[in-house]
């Protein structure tokens, strides 16, 4: 009969197919057993390799992610004291901070090795089921540049934060200023960043708003003190009583571990017609100058006591009572002055 005319069920160039219906002599068989055994076959192989692939770049990146922690050694940051030798410290938050940076850039190349191998994997698969991917790709394409074009602040941000974290610019803990929002660093992520300011506001800043970035906790902060005295003041014995304040401070068992140079008075910073100012500073421990400025004030102002040095004040303009006379006739006019009337 002609409805049991049946062509060839196998294609000549697929041998599974050919071999089923030549063993079991059943053409329906032989054309199911691609669908039933060898695309499953091919799909669980294609899922198999796509997370051996991603196991092995993994690792990849976690040993990158090592070295880079562990990287050369920490900075060492030099000083030439007074005398001829030549201090040197390490501070242990570089190592720290380096570690921190290594982490999250780790987490971030391994968020997009994941994503590109399991597109690959898929693509492969819808390809091996039979369905044309080339009109899949030109849709996606189409699709991509239309929300590039829709949401354009959300890719600026997520650009911007890639670049946030590969450049090192802040991490958690850092202490930073963001323009609009001051404040600590509680959370660092690819479309906003969430500091928390001095009186426990919390702010979420998106990156891409991001214009500039002052980071006061990355290798060494410096504790800068302005003190302001009176002209009458002799400035050599005020320099001499600072540098001995500030040696204290630097020679203070607390304070050895943060203040990583010898303090220097710079002298004289400002001068106006009130009051001469000198600059005192302290290099320190990132995070730490704040610290020390409050013990340096209290320690200048106990031993300014001591030594009679008195900090200026605002100079006092006195108004004699026939000044003052006169002010006030110049400004009420000379009837009002004198008491007299008209009328």
């Amino acid at each position: 009969m002609p409805f049991l005319d049946v062509k060839p069920a196998c294609e000549q160039t697929d041998g599974w197919c050919l071999w089923v219906e030549e063993q079991t002599h059943n053409i329906w068989l032989a054309k199911a057993s691609d669908w039933l055994v060898v695309k499953p076959l091919v799909l669980l192989s294609l899922l198999v390799i796509a997370l051996v692939v991603r196991w092995l770049v993994h690792r990849l990146i976690d040993r990158l992610a090592q070295r880079a922690a562990e990287g050369l050694p920490s900075p060492v940051l030099r000083h030439r004291g007074t005398g001829s030798a030549e201090t040197t410290v390490a501070p242990a938050m570089v190592s720290g901070r380096r570690v921190q940076r290594a982490e999250t850039m780790g987490s971030l190349l391994k968020s997009i090795a994941s994503i590109v191998i399991f597109t690959i994997t898929a693509i492969t698969a819808i390809a091996e089921v039979g369905y044309p991917v080339g009109p899949l790709i030109a849709s996606a394409g189409i699709v991509g540049v239309a929300l590039g074009f829709g949401a354009q602040s959300l890719v600026k941000d997520f650009l911007s934060g890639i670049f946030m974290i590969f450049e090192d610019q802040y991490g958690v803990g850092d202490v930073v200023d963001l323009g609009e929002a001051v404040g600590t660093v509680e959370a660092v992520g690819l479309r906003v960043s969430r500091l928390r300011d001095v009186e426990g506001t919390v702010w979420y800043v998106r990156n891409g708003e991001i214009l500039r970035v002052g980071n006061q906790s990355q290798n060494w902060a410096r504790t800068v003190i302005d003190v302001p005295v009176s002209h009458e003041e002799d400035l050599y014995r005020v320099q001499d009583v600072l540098r001995e304040v500030a040696h204290g401070v630097w020679e203070d068992e607390e304070f050895k571990p943060v203040i990583i140079e010898e303090p220097e008075v710079w002298g004289v910073q400002e001068m106006t017609p009130d009051w001469i100012t000198v600059r005192v500073t302290l290099k320190t421990a990132p995070l730490e100058q704040w610290a020390v400025a409050r013990e340096l004030r209290e320690r200048i102002k106990a031993r300014f006591d001591v030594e009679g040095i008195e900090l200026a004040r605002p100079a006092r303009v006195l108004i004699h009572r026939e000044q003052r006379a006169h002010a006030t006739l110049a400004a009420t006019g000379p009837d009002v002055a004198t008491g007299s009337t008209e009328g």
